[in-house]
């Protein structure tokens, strides 16, 4: 079986990792980070790491030619397997909808419809044949083609704390340059205040790199770990940039901040277009968890500092101050209501070709 696959992200790549091995048969087309020499993506998901209304715009062009690119490269497979990236994935959908009502469509890692822009959950559904849920709440978003599978993260997360406590404290400044740039100088600060070992989290997609060219003079205050799980594991306490590292936390059992600071631009034109309380995963399923509009609720798992108000002394005040026991538990609540992997289930689907 030969599957095109439209992986752009860092996390969609980790997610697509944890299911290959239930699907050791399969022929990779597309765009994915490679495992194996068999691998020969068209494109990396690092010609698509770009943020901001500014780069987007400016790579306009690139994305159109990949665009056909990948239309015309699903012919040659026997299913399509789009993963997040709703911008990119979308208009692929419709592409390949178009020049070949036939071919099976997946797409795991739904968009956020339920965050903003609704209105594309149905246009979703009309041009892909099965929806992989991995959020509980985002079925009622879709008629029928959507089916809730779990979570990915259960599949890859082997740690759980059962205790609080730990060894270090972690440091997440992000995996794009333009985050590392707005964020790490801030924990920079943190980390001068707090006794003990820091660890710097740097993505493992960047083994390899100059990291003193990425991340500066002040690397040397931090010991380097490419590996977020065990980290977090050992780590009494993290600094988070906004993303999938704050959901892991929370199924991992660290207590965290969230700390997030974007363009003033970007941030400006998100605020208007998307009208959310909280931007953490975790908060959002705690939100729906407590009975509230998933990521408009009032109730909270963890702090969330961003834009103006980040600041060194406002993280090291939350930092002496967060009750850890509760959030142990409550976190707990979280690793429950996402209720176990989803690789399984997605392979099952793929093998049997998306029929019921």
């Amino acid at each position: 079986m030969k599957i095109l696959v439209s992986a752009l992200e860092v996390s969609s790549n980790i997610h697509l990792k944890a299911l290959r091995p239930h699907l050791p048969e399969v022929e990779w087309l597309g765009v994915y980070e490679p495992l194996n020499a068999r691998d020969k993506p068209i494109l990396s998901p690092k010609n698509f790491s770009v943020m901001g209304f500014k780069e987007v715009f400016g790579r306009l062009f690139f994305f159109y030619k990949a665009l056909k690119t990948m239309a015309h490269l699903a012919e040659q497979a026997d299913l399509v397997l789009l993963m997040d990236s709703s911008s990119f994935n979308i208009p692929l959908a419709k592409r390949i909808k178009k020049a070949q009502p036939n071919k099976p469509i997946l797409y795991y890692i739904l968009p956020q419809v339920w965050a903003w822009k609704a209105y594309r959950a149905p246009i979703i559904e009309k041009h892909c044949d099965k929806l992989a849920a991995i959020l509980p709440f985002e079925l009622s978003y879709y008629q029928e083609k959507a089916q809730f599978v779990g979570h990915p993260l259960l599949d890859e997360i082997k740690y759980q704390k059962t205790e609080v406590g730990g060894e270090s404290v972690v440091f997440m400044p992000g995996s794009r340059k333009q985050e590392i740039e707005r964020i790490l100088p801030i924990f920079v600060q943190v980390a001068q205040k707090i006794r003990g070992k820091k660890v710097l989290v740097v993505p493992a997609s960047f083994q390899g790199q100059d990291l003193n060219a990425l991340y500066g003079a002040h690397l040397k205050l931090f010991e380097v770990s490419f590996d977020a799980h065990k980290s977090l594991y050992e780590a009494s306490f993290a600094f988070i940039c906004s993303g999938t590292a704050t959901l892991e936390a929370a199924l991992i059992g660290t207590p965290f901040i969230l700390a997030y600071k974007a363009r003033p631009l970007d941030f400006f034109i998100a605020k208007n277009l998307v009208h959310l309380t909280c931007i953490g995963l975790a908060n959002i399923f705690y939100n729906a968890l407590h009975n509230e509009s998933p990521g408009r609720g009032q109730t909270m798992l963890h702090p969330e500092i961003i834009q103006d108000d980040l600041n060194a002394p406002k993280l090291l005040e939350i930092y002496d101050t967060l009750d850890r026991g509760k959030f142990l538990q409550e976190s707990q609540k979280i690793r429950a209501y996402l209720q176990h992997g989803s690789a399984q289930v997605v392979a099952e689907w793929i093998k049997h070709g998306l029929k019921p």
